[in-house]
């Protein structure tokens, strides 16, 4: 039994030493960055009512959140994701502001998924939101303060693929699909299964224009003379259109930022949260199959909470950028500065006085009574083992 108590739960896990050491380091690195673009920190509750997260939001299926109830009999559940309670809090604290909000937080999300290739069912995420501002100016300064808190990370080989909601949806519009053939090609799409994609067009009786469009749903890269050709394919469908003329406003302003590099635009780009309607987008990078970053612009869902507001926002999965940088062997650097003082009871108030003195300057020191059945080697290995800087005894 009392092994057992050990272990963890399938899909979490403990998180200590160096690793846990970096972890938090690289958290401060990539809020600092938000910090210096005028996001203002908030924290929302790890728990709240079912329906901040129900099926008309737009997020997390039902049967993969962690439920439980209150004494009332609430249904409650482990927050999936961050942004609906950002939106919920700023429907209720900025109700009457008219100018726009910036908001960076931090915490973990929980998703009682089936835990398949070591998916973890608690992350880490970090993330900013920036409300109240409709322009394509916004989805530029959301990218680019993503591209930011990448470099700052330590990485050099990334891309940020970006897509628009409203091609996707006008699409499924333009050529009247069911709800079923919807769900088909979404996952096609989420399998990249291009092939299939194809096929599934090929049963579909289209003008010659909406194919085209179609066919650029496979598509892994979309430069700019491709969104020049999807525009003209687009001409007799406005949603399309719109979408299309989005994407080629934000790669002008992105190239104003000079980090059109990090970025490609993929008209197949879809999300599984339902609540996006504008630009959707998904960092990747080397050693993680998982996207490290995901965000988009959610314009309707404030007003789920009683507030007309456009919105983005993105978020970091902090487990999976230390997963990347592990593998890519780019280092986080933690400054190794921990002091160990060892005394005897006879040498309390010195060995106490100068832990307090260096301390008082700075300087981190572990301070441990001398036991009697330890020799001095055996705390040499400890600070060793430890990596501490220096070993000072008061005996």
């Amino acid at each position: 039994m009392k092994r057992q108590l050990l272990h963890t739960p399938e899909g979490v896990r403990d998180i200590y030493n160096d690793e846990c050491e970096k972890k938090m380091l690289l958290q401060d690195q990539l809020y600092h960055i938000l910090r210096l673009h005028g996001y203002h920190p908030i924290q929302t509750p790890t728990f709240e009512f079912f329906d901040i997260f129900g099926r008309e939001i737009g997020t997390t299926p039902s049967k993969d959140l962690y439920k439980f109830f209150d004494r009332e009999g609430n249904t409650l559940v482990l927050r999936p994701d961050i942004t609906p309670s950002i939106a919920r809090c700023a429907a209720k604290y900025f109700g009457e502001e008219e100018l726009p909000i910036r908001l960076c937080y931090m915490g973990n999300t929980f998703i009682n998924n089936s835990s398949y290739q070591g998916r973890l069912k608690e992350c880490t995420q970090l993330g900013a939101e920036l409300l109240g501002d409709p322009s394509v100016d916004a989805d530029a300064e959301m990218i680019s303060m993503v591209i930011s808190c990448l470099k700052a990370a330590g990485l050099k080989e990334f891309q940020l693929s970006i897509g628009h909601a409203d091609f996707f949806r006008g699409l499924m519009e333009a050529a009247g699909l069911l709800e079923e053939q919807e769900e088909e090609l979404r996952e096609l799409i989420s399998n990249k299964n291009f092939f299939g994609v194809e096929e599934f067009v090929e049963t579909l009786n289209l003008e010659e224009n909406l194919k085209n469009l179609f066919g650029m749903l496979g598509n892994l890269y979309t430069g700019s003379d491709e969104l020049s050709a999807a525009r003209e394919c687009a001409a007799s469908y406005p949603r399309i259109l719109k979408a299309i003329g989005d994407l080629e406003e934000l790669h002008k302003i992105l190239e104003v930022y000079e980090v059109s590099r990090y970025v490609s635009f993929e008209l197949g780009t879809i999300s599984n949260y339902q609540y996006y309607t504008g630009i959707i987008f998904a960092g990747y990078t080397f050693g993680s199959g998982e996207a490290i970053v995901k965000g988009g612009r959610y314009d309707r869902l404030l007003t789920c909470f009683g507030k007309d507001s456009a919105s983005i926002g993105f978020a970091f999965v902090i487990d999976q950028l230390m997963a990347a940088l592990q593998r890519q062997k780019i280092d986080v650097p933690v400054e190794r500065c921990v002091e160990l003082m060892v005394y005897k009871s006879a040498k309390r108030q010195k060995a106490i006085t100068a832990a307090a003195t260096a301390r008082a300057v700075g300087r981190c020191v572990e301070l441990m009574l001398w036991d009697e059945t330890k020799q001095r080697k055996d705390y040499e290995d400890y600070a060793a083992r430890s990596r501490m800087t220096n070993v000072q005894f008061f005996a």
